[in-house]
């Protein structure tokens, strides 16, 4: 779909217009880990959305006892590949970024009751035909209303800046929720919402639930989208991703909004009883 001799349209902005990031486009799949680590993350993946709390002890142990011959250093550096570093306390190995800001979390306790009272980020893995990419999305939390999302070749924060912007074109929250990851504490993302008055709030430590409905929404669409199809590429992921979310947001009822899409509830502002 790209025309890299376009005269006049631009690679950057032939990208722009498809809805697709330029590093993306330039993507092709070095096999940088072998097939054996690739099926090993697999299986991390998978894992994980059932037990989001084991780290790597647990997860080594898992999967030697599938028959894979792993050691904990190899499941440390693949989890970290993976994005999963953080989702069990650890020692405090290095100081913080001087530029990154760690805000209180605001959650505790506090009712959700209404449309753009609360938003959370987060970001997971994604396996294709060939390699991976990340994926990052911005959740409502009322109405589970998917208000922007973006993937990645690498866990760098400008695809989460970009979810961050294309997501207050629709509108913006009262509370931000987000975990401690380098790519929601940069400044670059934190300032944003700042200049907003937007109050931002970040999950303790290891506290994975704190973040309990961005992760029902990976859940989901792993179990229903990602895990039933094998991606050929970065493009293919963006576009079959991009219609499970069109689904996901308009044509899939929840139980837990009463049956409601997430749209409906949304932009209709329906209080749930």
């Amino acid at each position: 779909m790209i025309d890299k001799h376009h005269k006049e349209i631009s690679i950057f902005r032939q990208c722009e217009l498809l809805g697709l990031c330029r590093s993306s486009y330039y993507y092709r799949s070095r096999q940088v880990e072998s097939p054996y680590n690739i099926e090993l993350m697999r299986l991390i993946d998978r894992k994980y959305l059932q037990c989001p709390f084991y780290g790597s002890r647990r997860m080594r142990v898992w999967l030697q006892s599938k028959g894979y011959r792993v050691n904990r250093k190899r499941v440390t550096r693949l989890m970290r590949l993976m994005g999963l570093e953080a989702i069990y306390p650890r020692k405090r190995l290095s100081s913080a970024d001087k530029e990154h800001r760690v805000f209180p979390y605001l959650l505790r306790g506090v009712r959700i009751e209404r449309v753009d009272h609360v938003w959370s980020v987060d970001i997971t893995y994604i396996p294709m035909r060939k390699g991976f990419i990340y994926l990052t999305a911005i959740i409502d939390w009322y109405s589970r209303y998917v208000l922007s999302w973006e993937v990645s070749v690498s866990l760098e924060k400008e695809f989460c800046v970009r979810a961050l912007e294309k997501a207050l074109l629709i509108s913006q929250p009262e509370i931000f929720n987000s975990d401690q990851g380098s790519q929601f504490t940069s400044l670059a993302f934190v300032n944003i919402l700042l200049a907003r008055a937007i109050a931002v709030s970040m999950d303790g430590r290891g506290r994975v639930f704190d973040n309990i409905f961005v992760e029902r929404l990976w859940r989901t669409v792993k179990y229903e989208e990602v895990y039933l199809k094998e991606y050929a590429d970065v493009k293919d992921a963006v576009r079959q991703l991009g219609e499970y979310f069109r689904f996901y947001n308009n044509e899939r009822p929840h139980q837990s909004l009463d049956y409601k899409t997430p749209a409906c509830v949304y932009f209709h502002k329906e209080v749930l009883t």
